[in-house]
């Protein structure tokens, strides 16, 4: 009878496969067809990864495909309606620290297409120089409507990107 017993619990066990979990956030997904742009995801989604969608693909569509929002998410850091470049990864960022185990203390952050310079330089990473360079960038070529968009700042580069990112905002 206990053969019995521990055969069936090893045959249970072979037959939940552990990879099938559809809650696990951050399972790194890549969909695939002939058609259409490839756009890839990461941060505050359930399915980071690479998706194909249409060419005129929207922020929405995006995060849509990438199985929506965790609750982390901060919806001020992105604009659904952003019109997405083919083949660039975007990133949605954290409303409460990673560090903070209990997730009740939320990131300051500042807006990039209404602070001022002086505000600006409140973040960490950000310089009086890129400061300024934010807010020339931002006159010169309208409101930033992704985050990716810091990329095209003079004085940004991937390192400074990655450690700000986080800590900025695309609207109030």
């Amino acid at each position: 009878m206990i053969k019995l017993l521990i055969g069936v619990v090893i045959a249970s066990f072979l037959l939940i496969d552990p990879r099938n979990n559809t809650t696990n956030v951050n399972e790194v997904a890549e969909v695939s067809s002939i058609n259409g742009s490839k756009y890839s995801i990461e941060g505050e989604v359930y399915k980071a990864g690479t998706y194909t969608l249409d060419e005129s693909a929207t922020m929405a569509e995006l995060i849509a495909a990438a199985g929506g929002l965790t609750n982390n998410a901060d919806e001020l850091a992105f604009f659904e309606d952003a019109i997405l470049k083919s083949g660039e990864t975007y990133y949605i960022a954290s409303k409460y620290d990673a560090t903070d185990i209990c997730n009740n203390k939320e990131i300051t952050k500042v807006n990039i297409n209404e602070d001022t310079a002086d505000t600006l330089i409140s973040i960490n990473g950000i310089t009086s120089s890129i400061a300024s360079s934010i807010v020339s960038y931002r006159t010169e070529k309208g409101a930033f409507n992704t985050l990716e968009d810091l990329l095209g700042v003079y004085g940004i580069g991937n390192a400074t990107y990655r450690k700000i990112r986080n800590y900025v905002i695309l609207h109030s």
